[in-house]
């Protein structure tokens, strides 16, 4: 029986069990891929509690045009040593964020283009900003009293338990992340020695493109021999939206994660609609994604 393992994105997210459900509603839908109707087995790797006092309503992974809205501090910032200060600086060069407007409504090809007014854009680039560096800076997070996480131990230490779950059926076993996720399942099984292989690697909006991050996976990677050989033992397929404010500044993998120099990641421009082309609910909807992911799943 094959497995899915999902790792969510950035921002703060509705409970666990809404939050799985919703990823398999928005993959079912519409003709889509039923995994309970295959008799295919899934979990989520959930970590927003790390980072935020409480639950979310469970609306933003349902309604698929909604951005995050979360108010983040940026004190932390303020507050973190010179050289993270120095990343972060670097890392918000790849989102400008000026004007107050909408762009324009179509690309140089015609097609259609939405992007998200200046003043969101804002506020989820603050949210990008302060998940990504917590995880990559293994900072230290208290969302409630008395819990007190280092992000980056916390976070992988739930990935590979979900991991050893899959890696515990008959296979295969696909891991689908978006996001900060796709970060998260990157760093996994690239440099984590526990981690168990997996048989198959699907990132959806992925901001693994912007230079920042992958300086701070070394040794382990290089532009050389990025892929995850070692602990992927299938396809690494990486989906895309150009207009994607997280993932579209460098949307593509293939150059940065080589293997012994050749490429090796599959990359799918799949082309949203709306404002907010992040959508996790937009991905899934897309058929590349569900033809690939349906590939993946097939019993070898």
């Amino acid at each position: 029986m094959a497995h899915v393992t999902m790792i969510h994105g950035i921002a703060n997210k509705p409970p666990p069990d809404l939050l799985l459900d919703s990823w398999e509603r928005a993959l079912a839908e519409d003709g889509g891929i039923d995994l309970g109707t295959r008799g295919i087995t899934s979990g989520m790797v959930y970590w927003a509690d790390i980072l935020y006092d409480e639950y979310s309503e469970p609306t933003l992974e349902s309604a698929g045009d909604e951005h995050p809205t979360d108010a983040v501090e940026t004190a932390w910032l303020e507050n973190a040593p010179d050289d993270q200060r120095s990343w972060a600086e670097a890392f918000a060069l790849n989102f400008p964020t000026d004007g107050d407007d909408e762009g324009p409504a179509a690309d140089d090809d015609g097609r259609e283009r939405l992007t998200v007014p200046g003043p969101a854009l804002r506020a989820v680039m603050k949210i990008l900003l302060r998940d990504v560096h917590h995880y990559l800076f293994n900072a230290r997070s208290e969302p409630r009293p008395g819990e007190v996480f280092q992000v980056r131990d916390e976070v992988r230490r739930r990935t590979i338990n979900a991991l050893e779950e899959g890696a515990s059926r008959p296979g295969p076993h696909v891991v689908l992340s978006h996001s900060m996720g796709t970060v998260i399942a990157y760093d996994c099984l690239k440099r984590v020695d526990e981690c168990p292989p997996v048989d198959g690697l699907i990132t959806l909006g992925s901001p693994l493109g912007i230079q920042e991050i992958p300086a701070r996976l070394k040794p382990e990677w290089t532009a050389e021999n990025g892929f995850p050989d070692d602990r992927l033992h299938g396809d690494w397929v990486n989906v895309f939206d150009r207009f994607d404010p997280v993932g579209g500044p460098t949307p593509r993998l293939a150059r940065a994660y080589r293997r012994d120099g050749t490429s090796a990641v599959v990359d799918i421009e799949q082309p949203g609609w709306g404002t907010w082309r992040h959508s996790i609910v937009k991905y899934l909807a897309g058929p590349d994604l569900r033809s690939q992911m349906a590939r993946m799943l097939e019993p070898s």
